[in-house]
């Protein structure tokens, strides 16, 4: 699901259709691509789930599918605890480092002030 969510015209396909279900010309009216370049990402986006396509007459109509994208949401925010952490330690550290300008990208923004050089 991920892997489908990596390309931009794909996540611009999703929001598209997030409004309301489409025909696969409605949809790729907005870009400059072929039908056939459109079809491909759709195929993708029903690969990973994220979205269907109906067959009304003449048309194929493409729905989002908000279940996959809301089981996506419930991983992320497991692990959104985790970087928040992360990110508020950071902050933390920039803000009472007592160097200003100070180095952090040797890794030592957590606080241990190891010496990062190699025995040997």
């Amino acid at each position: 699901m991920f892997h489908a969510l990596s390309d931009a015209t794909r996540r611009a396909i999703l929001r598209d259709v997030s409004r309301e279900a489409k025909t696969v010309g409605e949809i790729a009216g907005p870009y400059s691509m072929s039908l056939a370049a459109v079809s491909k990402h759709l195929q993708v986006l029903e690969r990973a789930e994220l979205v269907r396509r109906e067959k009304k007459g003449n048309y194929r109509i493409v729905r989002l599918n908000a279940d996959t994208l809301r089981a996506a949401q419930e991983w992320l925010a497991y692990y959104e605890t985790f970087w928040t952490g992360q990110l508020d330690a950071l902050q933390n550290y920039l803000e009472t480092a007592e160097t200003p300008g100070e180095d952090v990208r040797n890794g030592n923004w957590n606080g241990d002030s190891g010496d990062r050089s190699e025995e040997g």
